[in-house]
Order: structure tokens, then C-alpha cells, then sequence
């Protein structure tokens, strides 16, 4: 397989990985919020968030890591020059830090099938928004190739991620006045 074919195949399902990572966070938020419900409601729609959490981690976000890994390392056994250049350090770096959340989130989803719902919906609407920073972080290191301005990038996606908090907050007092 060329060189081409495999990035094309890595960009297909780290664009599906990211579509997961998205969504079953957002399902977690629906999941949660289920729980201030009434009975019947309460129990017909925890049982289809476990459903589609399940479904959508194990058919989607799960198999979407692990051929994003391989095409990516595939890519890498290819080139290993990249392995001399900075800004791929910060790159791997961030991937490291997006499989880190990805493990939490498979901790978070069994805690959900078995209805132990330790987090508020607050705090996972934060949690939603760390894939975002770090797939802007990955796509600026990756057009840019730079990693002597990577410093300004980050502290650039912390405002990101400071305004994104201060929404999520103003939304969340919105929504209960």
C-alpha cells in the first residue's frame, strides 16, 4: 500500500474517531440528565442510552482508534524522518494525552451501563471539549509543521478551551433560569 492510500485511510477513521469521541460524550450528557426524570421515563431512556453508548463505542469509536494507530504507525514505519522533527514530538504527544481521554471515556461508559453516574452534566460538557482542543493542537501542528511557535499555539488553544468553559457555563445558567 503507498504512502498516499495510507494517509488517506488514517484521515478517514481519525474523522470517524473524532465523530465517536463527539457524540458518545454528548450521549453521556443525555444519559445523565435522564436520571432527574420520573419513572417510567427515567428507565426507558437509560436503557437506550446504554444501547447506543455501547453500540457506538464498541462498532465506531473503539475500532476508529485502532486503525487510525495502525495507518498512522504504518505511515511512520514508512517515513521515520518524522520521528527528528519537533513539532511531530508535540503531535505525539497530544495523540498520547486524546488515547489517555479515550480509556477514560470506556471507564465513564461502564460506569454508565452500570448506572453508576458519577459525573454531573456540567462537568461532562467540559469533558466534551477536550477533543476539540486537541484536534485543532494536531491539525495546526500537522499543516504547519512548526514546533518553535507550537507555545503560542497551545497557550492560543487554552483560550479556546477557557471560552468554550465560560459557554458551557453561561449555557448551563441559561438553561436553568
Amino acid at each position: 500500500m503507498n504512502y498516499d492510500t495510507l494517509k488517506a485511510l488514517h484521515i478517514i477513521f481519525m474523522v470517524t474517531w473524532f465523530a465517536g469521541l463527539f457524540y458518545i460524550v454528548r450521549l453521556f450528557v443525555y444519559h445523565r440528565e435522564s436520571a432527574d426524570m420520573e419513572s417510567p421515563a427515567r428507565e426507558l431512556f437509560h436503557n437506550q442510552y446504554k444501547i447506543m453508548e455501547r453500540r457506538l463505542m464498541n462498532a465506531i469509536t473503539l475500532p476508529s482508534a485502532v486503525l487510525t494507530l495502525l495507518f498512522g504507525s504504518w505511515m511512520l514505519f514508512l517515513n521515520p524522518s518524522l520521528l527528528h522533527q519537533g513539532y511531530f514530538h508535540v503531535k505525539l504527544t497530544f495523540l498520547v494525552l486524546l488515547y489517555a481521554y479515550q480509556v477514560y471515556l470506556v471507564i465513564i461508559q461502564r460506569r454508565f451501563q452500570s448506572t453508576a453516574m458519577v459525573l454531573t452534566s456540567t462537568k461532562l460538557r467540559i469533558w466534551n471539549e477536550i477533543p476539540t482542543v486537541i484536534l485543532i493542537a494536531v491539525v495546526f501542528l500537522i499543516i504547519l509543521k512548526n514546533s518553535i511557535n507550537w507555545i503560542y499555539g497551545v497557550l492560543g488553544i487554552l483560550g479556546v478551551a477557557i471560552l468554550l468553559t465560560v459557554a458551557i457555563k453561561m449555557y448551563k445558567r441559561f438553561r436553568e433560569s
